[in-house]
């Protein structure tokens, strides 16, 4: 937490602005400060300031859960973790206790990593390909096609659950919408990759794009005091509802540890095959 949708409604928020703040993009680094080292991974936190100032940021965008910020030659990358987020606020204003990196702009307004667990992380690199390019396809990728899918799950012997969470078969899926995705499939999170047929790949495929689709367009889930952004927590199949009665077909929802992850199911609608 934050996944795809949250982290892709934190980019569509800094690209264009709203009532509190201005636009991101376009804006010029003025000066950077660290306050927390180990927030930042690369480069040493003194040459990412350095290397900051006077930067502009050129476009914004999501690759998996990470958010890319394209700069003149140099490209930010912020992974949100377990609690992270990035705020615009006035420059007058106080730094908030949680912020770990602020980037002061020249619209008046700053940029900061607010991260209480302090689990996040942010990399200034020439080459983002170096951090990017073990991430599997996007789940929306028009390349990654049901016949595709099917193959990728085949070549695999692994739980569904746990390859599902994997970044590098396939990039933003976390616990939230992974549990999502397999309670609208109708397989069961300890189901085998091979023993799943095309046809259920295809609808395996189908309900992760309308899992994601439905957290984006609700501005993903506000969990505890993680993430604070949309409302899609009120719509959950399964997620966080042990005991409570399935939406399709009332049994009582389960929870199980899987890999050390709450795992959450209806036992009737999600059989594990024999």
């Amino acid at each position: 937490m934050p996944e795809l949708p949250e982290v892709e409604s934190i980019a569509a928020r800094l690209r264009s602005g709203n009532a509190q703040s201005p636009p991101l993009l376009g804006a010029r680094i003025l000066s950077a400060r660290v306050f927390w080292q180990r927030s930042v991974a690369e480069p040493p936190a003194e040459i990412f300031v350095q290397r900051l100032q006077g930067q502009t940021i050129c476009e914004i965008r999501r690759r998996g859960k990470f958010l890319v910020c394209e700069l003149e030659g140099l490209t930010l990358l912020v992974h949100l973790r377990m609690s992270g987020d990035l705020w615009m606020e006035p420059s007058s204003q106080p730094v908030a206790a949680h912020c770990r990196v602020a980037l002061s702009l020249d619209s008046g307004y700053r940029l900061t990593f607010h991260d209480p667990r302090k689990f996040g992380r942010m990399w200034l690199l020439e080459d983002p390909e170096r951090v990017l390019g073990e991430l599997g396809p996007e789940p929306f990728d028009p390349g990654l096609t049901s016949e595709a899918f099917f193959e990728k799950l085949s070549s695999v012997r692994r739980r569904l659950k746990s390859l599902l969470l994997d970044q590098r078969f396939l990039a933003g899926l976390g616990n939230i919408y992974t549990d999502e995705a397999l309670h609208c499939a109708g397989l069961h999170p300890l189901t085998l990759s091979a023993q799943v047929s095309p046809s259920q790949a295809e609808r395996l495929l189908a309900c992760i794009r309308a899992v994601l689709a439905e957290g984006i367009r609700r501005s993903g889930a506000s969990i505890d005091w993680v993430y604070r952004g949309g409302d899609f927590q009120n719509y959950f199949r399964v997620y966080r509802r042990t005991g409570l009665p399935c939406p399709t077909c009332g049994a009582p929802i389960r929870r199980i540890l899987l890999g050390q992850r709450g795992t959450h199911f209806c036992p009737q609608c999600q059989v594990l095959p024999s």
